[in-house]
């Protein structure tokens, strides 16, 4: 029974993460699209939509999904420093993969960010459950 709870818990923390996700991943790709469409180098522009979206996620993550133990300022700043750590190595992973898929495959630099998001939300989810907010 405690297993089944705990699941149910963790399912509703999904559907929670998965919900900032989407709204995440909208101003994320607004703010990308904006900017390349501006001009910006598409690389750039994911560098900036990127870091606009750590920004948005960490702070709905920490207030809504993984909200337990999340009332102490200095708790609240180890996450923070932790999700700054991963987040480089998962921007250098996106920006290879956009890089190949607009330079190499030829796929459209507005419709190659999505592509991404099969490996990123898997990834992003188990690496905040188990070390940021843990």
């Amino acid at each position: 029974m405690m297993f089944i709870n705990h699941a149910k818990a963790v399912s509703k923390q999904f559907l929670k993460f998965g919900l900032v996700g989407v709204a995440n991943t909208l101003i994320s790709y607004f703010v990308y699209v904006a900017l390349t469409y501006l001009g910006l180098y598409y690389l750039l522009s994911n560098v900036i939509a990127f870091v606009v979206s750590m920004i948005n996620a960490f702070y709905w993550n920490n207030k809504h999904v993984f909200k337990e133990n999340r009332e102490n300022r200095k708790a609240v700043n180890s996450a923070f420093y932790m999700v700054i750590s991963y987040a480089f190595s998962g921007l250098a992973v996106g920006s290879a993969l956009l890089y190949v898929l607009v330079d190499v495959l030829g796929i459209s630099k507005y419709i190659a960010p999505f592509f991404g998001l099969c490996i990123t939300v898997p990834l992003n989810f188990v690496l905040n459950k188990f070390w940021v907010f843990r």
